[in-house]
């Protein structure tokens, strides 16, 4: 496996687990009070967009090809690198619930 398809694994790995987090949380969202719901949903929403963004870059990465995707590594970490604090901070707030 190439370093590229290794680092693109990884990525889709990495959202698969965010993935499947967010549908636990989202659950948990939905059977909260109305004043509770009300900050599921805005942490939710906050975590989608981010996530939404690190999924663009992958995509974007698998079609790049050599210079472009060297390139395109530092944006793609950059994206990551915002997600998993997103992550990290919904992370929290849903433990302490």
């Amino acid at each position: 496996m190439s370093r590229r398809d290794e680092y693109i694994q990884n990525l889709k790995n990495q959202l698969d687990q965010w993935n499947a987090d967010i549908a636990k949380w989202e659950a948990k969202a939905a059977e909260a009070q109305a004043e509770a719901k009300a900050e599921y949903d805005r942490r939710l929403e906050q975590l989608r967009q981010h996530r939404d963004q690190a999924m663009q870059q992958m995509t974007q990465m698998q079609s790049a090809t050599g210079d472009a995707w060297m390139e395109m590594i530092k944006g793609a970490d950059e994206a990551w690198a915002r997600m998993r604090e997103a992550y990290e901070k919904a992370s929290s707030h849903f433990r302490a619930k």
